[in-house]
């Protein structure tokens, strides 16, 4: 299944963006993982279908109601499996 890595910028930590991430994704069916990076961003890998993909990306540009979005940078990936969605730390 199609697979994407997607680097969300912005006040993004602190806000319950990998939490709320977590449920849009069980919610479209994706699996994959969330995590924190060092930076103060949000990184996302994760793989469905093309609507499913396309749905959480325009999720991912606006979050959570206490996230501030600024970019969202979005990479094709080479196929992957998940078993499930996944808050990595």
């Amino acid at each position: 299944m199609p697979t994407i890595h997607l680097l969300i910028k912005g006040k993004v930590q602190g806000v319950f963006y990998r939490a709320t991430a977590k449920e849009v994704a069980e919610e479209l069916g994706l699996t994959g993982w969330v995590k924190n990076t060092k930076d103060g961003d949000v990184e996302i890998v994760a793989t469905g279908d093309k609507d499913q993909l396309d749905q959480f990306a325009i999720w991912c540009k606006k979050g959570p109601s206490k996230a501030i979005v600024n970019e969202v940078q979005m990479t094709p990936q080479e196929d992957q499996v998940f078993d499930a969605f996944k808050i990595a730390r």
